[in-house]
């Protein structure tokens, strides 16, 4: 439902995104996964039709989003990360705005209308003032605004972000509805819980790259049995060789003056012999984390989700 195919975008010099290939299919939420700056929005912009890719194409139900716009953005939906609202509308009129936009109208549009009301809570806010609402039913507005029209594929650019826990579920729940009727959903986010939970699977990119691409359990079998260790403190002037040369399956994600990361097996065992080998007050803090998601972003891009 959606195919992305050696997309590439460059500014000048910049390479923004770089040979971009994966398929979104009916009835699957792919998650695409980068720190800030790892080319997600730009990825987007040109699935979407906002941005024009320097080389390669998107296909949304077979329609090239660059030659047959018309058609292919009939099957796309989009809920941006900022918000296409009019506060001074109440949330039904919002809504009738966008559903005539699609091209809704009579019987269908009001059926539509309390079907998406209905599916984000919003049913008995639907005569307030948007102005009104908090952040997180301007979020779940947001979100009934992208799939008034049924589309075949949706785009979902963290939907999620900065809400409460009540609009959350609100969403997520959503979003897993949509899944089951069918759609094909490209979900963004910056919470790896969300796509542990929602995606089928994930691509993971970085630096304008796609990096990795797999189901959940796909990628965590990539970690084996190493763990992630992190170490908070002040570590100016000290090496790793002790650790590489002693530690057992060691392999060096981060080395920083504050921040120290490497992958190793049976951490828990090894902890103290390490912790050992720093002097008196570096070390400030310490966590160990068993092979997951988080994990295994941490050591492909060196960040973690949310930086």
């Amino acid at each position: 439902m959606i195919k992305v195919e050696a997309l590439t975008k460059k500014y000048g010099d910049f390479t923004a995104a770089e040979d971009i290939n994966f398929e979104v299919h009916a009835g699957e939420i792919f998650g695409l996964l980068g720190p800030n700056g790892a080319g997600k929005s730009t990825t987007i912009n040109c699935i979407s039709g906002l941005m024009v890719p320097s080389e390669g194409e998107v296909y949304i139900n077979q329609h090239a989003v660059t030659g047959d716009a018309i058609q292919a953005k009939a099957s796309l939906g989009l809920v941006p990360q900022d918000l296409a609202l009019y506060e001074d509308l109440n949330g039904a009129e919002n809504l009738n705005f966008w559903a005539q936009a699609y091209g809704l109208s009579g019987q269908f549009m009001q059926q539509r209308i309390d079907e998406v009301l209905q599916q984000v809570g919003l049913a008995a806010r639907a005569k307030d003032r948007v102005s009104t609402y908090s952040g997180g039913m301007k979020r779940r507005l947001n979100f009934a605004c992208g799939i008034l029209h049924q589309p075949k594929a949706l785009l979902l650019d963290e939907p999620t972000v900065g809400v409460d826990p009540q609009s959350r579920e609100h969403l997520l729940g959503a979003v897993e509805q949509l899944k089951a009727q069918g759609t094909a959903v490209l979900y963004t986010t910056h919470y790896m819980e969300e796509a542990e939970r929602l995606c089928d699977r994930i691509g993971i990119i970085d630096h304008g790259k796609i990096i990795a691409v797999g189901s959940v359990d796909e990628l965590r079998s990539q970690m084996g049995e190493k763990d992630l260790i992190t170490l908070q403190g002040d570590f100016s002037g000290v090496e790793p060789d002790w650790l590489a040369a002693h530690v057992a399956g060691f392999e060096l994600i981060e080395w920083q003056p504050q921040t120290v990361r490497f992958m190793a097996e049976q951490a828990a065992e090894q902890l103290s012999a390490i912790l050992g080998r720093f002097a008196t007050g570096t070390v400030k803090q310490t966590a160990v984390q068993q092979a997951n998601l988080e994990s295994l972003f941490i050591k492909l891009t060196g960040r973690e989700l949310r930086d």
